[in-house]
């Protein structure tokens, strides 16, 4: 048996959102390895063996996917939303240029999901109809100092931010930090976007102006979308766009 590996983004959590491609690979796996709830979404069933791991072993589940691969497994390692996009692929690749020579000999494509900055800008309007960037406030691997220069940077630049990882209970005061820089660098009341659990039964969109937001309007499940200098709303309508032209 040819081992192989697939490493998948499962959208940001309507199972409609979920590429053909990607329930193909599914389908084909005899394994499926990831952070605990994103296995979750994946459906037992004969065949295929699951394998949930905690949080921040990142690297510990790339090699156990190689390793898998290597002895001939078919296997599917799960992200939510795209995996290129602050999530497994980046992991995986680099367990291989650190790893056995062997496992850059393995099959090893990655498969594009719906990353849920875009799900969020979707059910707004098209907050990202210029230029953009995607900033994630976690500081597991980057140092706080970095993140804020990054902010100011893009702030300055006139970008719309999409703020990834915006708070949890071990980090709450890091998007504070960003609204702060923010608001001192802008000086406007462009809108802010803040969508939570996109795509699920539990989404909750809210947008305010800059001056108003708030860190505690966000959660691990929450997708910051912070609009440019353009970014406007259309009165009377619940739709936030910027527009293509930058004059």
């Amino acid at each position: 048996m040819s081992g192989w590996i697939a490493i998948a983004g499962l959208g940001p959590g309507d199972e409609a959102l979920v590429t053909p491609e990607v329930g193909a690979a599914l389908a084909a796996a005899t394994d499926v390895v990831g952070y605990i709830p994103y296995v979750a979404r994946v459906a037992p069933r004969a065949g295929l063996t699951l394998h949930p791991s905690d949080n921040r072993v990142e690297m510990d589940r790339a090699a156990l996917a190689l390793d898998l691969a290597g002895a001939g497994h078919r296997v599917v390692v799960v992200s939510s939303g795209d995996p290129g996009v602050f999530a497994m692929a980046a992991a995986v690749f680099e367990a291989i240029e650190s790893g056995p020579a062997r496992w850059a000999t393995l099959d090893v494509r990655v498969l594009p999901g719906i990353t849920a900055m875009l799900a969020a800008a979707a059910r707004a309007g098209a907050p990202l109809g210029h230029d953009f960037c995607a900033i994630n406030l976690s500081d597991n691997l980057k140092p706080q100092p970095i993140i804020e220069r990054r902010v100011r940077l893009a702030a300055e630049a006139d970008f719309a931010i999409a703020f990834y990882n915006p708070r949890s209970r071990a980090r709450p005061d890091g998007l504070a930090a960003a609204l702060a820089i923010l608001r001192d660098t802008c000086a406007d009341r462009r809108p802010v976007l803040f969508a939570r659990a996109v795509s699920t039964p539990d989404e909750r969109l809210r947008v305010v102006p800059l001056p108003d937001a708030r860190a505690d309007m966000a959660d691990m499940r929450t997708i910051v979308i912070v609009g440019s200098s353009r970014t406007r709303t259309i009165p009377g309508t619940r739709f936030l766009y910027t527009p293509r032209s930058a004059a």
